[in-house]
């Protein structure tokens, strides 16, 4: 804690106080008007030295009792120091008590030496405290401490009984002896030198509690300049030392709470306002999170049913964030969702309120609305919002968002449902492929049974549920078969085969397509070097690679483990990616260039449907571009696809790269893409996938025969 302005006028203001009180006081002493006060010695001595004594034994109490867990070397020390000083100027003001029934009410020489004692022990107790390092210590067992405290007073106490005192005399009849003033001199230089060593200490500013222990130590410098200007045992100068010093032990104790009580409860106050806010708001976006959601929603329903109006619940997903994500690493894509958070909360009306359920989702409530077709309007507006790309590292990236809604109270009636049903919402406009879905009531039946397939997913591979069909590559020109593309399949013992476009995504989000990729490539491979090693001619097998496996740490080890297992020589071997897997082109020409040095060939699977830029492909390690199926389609009726396949054709021939068109389905198509001089296609016009049985008798056995 650096020292503040605020901190810098208190030190000035006590310095230049206590400077002008002390020159006032002097002048007050030798005035006639100070018969006022002398009236009043006894009692103000009285109450100022039970003040004094008070105020050590609380400085005592406050340093020894707080914050127990967290004792330090000074806290300790302050503990014991203060302590020995309360019973000093306890005794001090009880031996000044006793002569008042007599009616001297002066300081007597024993007082006099156990007020005396006090003071050096403060002086030289502070400057030691103040001087030495400070650390943690292990919690010391409080009675040894307080014992070896009363033990040390009581031998100093003996000390200063004046039968038994090593200490010099103090007073001469009435009169201060020099020694006083010689003594009293030296613990102000010390106080002085204490107040030095907290001034530079506070300078540094590492601790908090040091202004207010530096002002009580100028009040203990000020009121030894008192005690060395009195003269005599019922001088002015006495009472007004003593009350100075009541102001420093003031003080010192307001430092000591400053570190004892005040600094951590404001820590803790701020860690709990910390933890508070992390446990109501993402990390990411900062946005306040399914929590905060929950409890606002409940509030929101609460007073909807009080005045018979509706809320409305959008749960938004950034389209193909997984993409984005595994392509351009997870910091970009972070600041990616922090842009459409903060797109989404300035946009937003009154009424509305904007948070992140963490990952790519966000969520919207909605109050300010009438009925369903004014919040699918709003609704439409905020698709809109996204239009305009979001920025990257310098780079423009469109984004498009998918938005589930459900309305309280006819989709839900707790904070919980009318979430979930929301989310429900959202799947199924994905599966449909809009943008925006409103929930209805048997999408909970669909969902559990996307659920329940998920479950029969992660059972399949160990139960040996999935199998694979394969499909020929035919060359155009000369109408043999030059390859065959490996597709997984899965019979369901229960529902019978279920579609890939059905449990591939399912597969993708759970993760589990990274085992299953594998199997699909082992079991490819093994296929491929059953049939070489039964005669037939050899070609060659491609595989689709998933995300997840592409940007797998171990890609490279698992398809060298697996050519090496099944004995495939890489040249048979084809991996199939996608244009978005290069969308982080650093890294996936990285990449890339190490599964060609393996001797594996690479295609760029559903070509035209992704992000690829002809300024990088030039260079991507590459052997062959597959022009998609949607492309092939209508390449006969819509003149922009022709000319789009055309293109690329042209393209793959200047990059000397090979080009297989997907989803052939007649003999037009053939045609034209014989054309275009597109190398190879493969389409139901020559085979649907089938098994490694019928693919074996069909294509294998008489494999030099034209096709098509």
């Amino acid at each position: 804690m650096k020292a503040n302005s605020q901190d810098q006028r208190k030190v000035i203001w006590v310095a230049l106080g206590g400077l002008l009180c002390f020159l006032v006081s002097q002048w007050y002493r030798s005035s006639a008007s100070s018969d006022l006060i002398i009236s009043g010695y006894p009692v103000l001595t009285l109450l100022g030295g039970f003040v004094a004594a008070a105020a050590c034994i609380g400085i005592y109490n406050q340093s020894w009792l707080f914050q127990t867990q967290k004792l330090t070397l000074r806290r300790i020390m302050i503990t014991t120091l203060f302590l020995l000083i309360g019973l000093f100027e306890l005794i001090h003001i009880v031996s000044y008590a006793e002569e008042m029934p007599s009616g001297a009410m002066l300081e007597s020489e024993f007082s006099l030496k156990m007020m005396t004692l006090g003071s050096v022990i403060c002086a030289v107790g502070l400057l030691l405290i103040y001087a030495v390092r400070e650390k943690e210590i292990a919690l010391p067992r409080k009675f040894l401490l307080f014992s070896g405290t009363l033990g040390t007073f009581v031998l100093l106490y003996t000390a200063g009984v004046q039968e038994w005192s090593w200490l010099p005399k103090l007073t001469q009849q009435e009169v201060l002896s020099e020694t006083f003033m010689k003594i009293h001199f030296l613990v102000g230089l010390l106080y002085g030198i204490t107040a030095f060593v907290l001034f530079l200490k506070w300078k540094k500013g590492k601790e908090g509690d040091l202004p207010s222990i530096l002002c009580g130590a100028l009040c203990f410098f000020y009121g030894e300049c008192y005690l060395i200007s009195a003269t005599q045992i019922s001088d002015l100068n006495l009472l007004f030392a003593l009350w100075m010093n009541c102001l420093g032990y003031f003080f010192v104790q307001k430092g000591l709470y400053t570190t004892v009580v005040d600094t951590p409860f404001l820590k803790q106050q701020a860690a709990e306002a910390k933890m508070n806010y992390i446990a109501h708001h993402d990390d990411v976006t900062g946005l306040p999170n399914r929590r905060r959601l929950s409890q606002r929603l409940k509030r929101l329903m609460d007073e909807a049913v009080k005045q018979d109006e509706l809320v409305g619940v959008l749960v938004l997903n950034i389209n193909r964030f997984k993409t984005i994500n595994d392509s351009l690493g997870q910091q970009a894509a972070n600041r990616v969702l922090r842009q459409v958070g903060q797109r989404l909360k300035q946009s937003s009306l009154p009424g509305e309120e904007v948070y992140g359920l963490g990952r790519d989702e966000f969520v919207v409530t909605m109050t300010d609305f009438w009925n369903t077709e004014n919040a699918l309007r709003r609704t439409r507006s905020i698709l809109q919002l996204f239009e305009k790309p979001v920025m990257v590292d310098g780079n423009d990236y469109h984004i498009t968002l998918g938005i589930g809604m459900a309305i309280y109270p006819h989709d839900g009636g707790s904070p919980e449902e009318i979430i979930q049903n929301a989310d429900t919402a959202l799947h199924n406009a994905k599966e449909q492929g809009i943008e925006l879905n409103r929930y209805a009531h048997a999408m909970q039946m669909k969902a559990q049974e996307r659920l329940q397939l998920e479950n029969d997913l992660r059972k399949a591979l160990d139960r040996g549920q999935f199998y694979l069909v394969y499909q020929p590559q035919i060359n155009i020109a000369s109408g043999l078969i030059v390859g065959m593309e490996a597709l997984v399949r899965w019979q369901h013992p229960q529902r019978g085969p279920i579609s890939p476009a059905e449990f591939i995504p399912l597969a993708e989000e759970s993760g589990l397509i990274v085992p299953l990729g594998e199997w699909v490539l082992r079991e490819a491979c093994a296929q491929n070097k059953q049939w070489q090693e039964a005669g037939y001619r050899k070609l060659c097998v491609s595989v689709n690679l998933s995300m997840r496996q592409f940007r797998h740490s171990h890609l490279l080890d698992n398809i060298n483990g697996i050519l090496r297992e099944t004995g495939l020589e890489p040249d048979w071997l084809e991996l199939e990616i996608t244009e978005s897997m290069t969308f982080d082109k650093d890294r996936a020409f990285e990449q890339l260039r190490k599964i060609k040095e393996i001797g594996v060939q690479i295609s760029i699977d559903d070509f035209g449907t992704g992000y690829s830029s002809l300024h990088y492909l030039k260079d991507l390690p590459i052997d062959r571009l597959k022009i998609d199926r949607s492309f092939v389609n209508e390449v006969m009726e819509d003149r922009n696809n022709a000319a789009i396949v055309s293109t690329i054709t042209s393209m793959a021939h200047h990059l000397q790269l090979k080009v297989t068109a997907e989803g052939v389905e007649n003999e037009s198509q053939l045609v034209f893409l014989r054309d275009q001089h597109c190398h190879e296609a493969q389409g139901y016009f020559f085979s649907k996938p089938i098994v490694a049985a019928d693919f074996e008798k069909r294509f294998l056995r008489d494999v030099d025969k034209p096709t098509g």
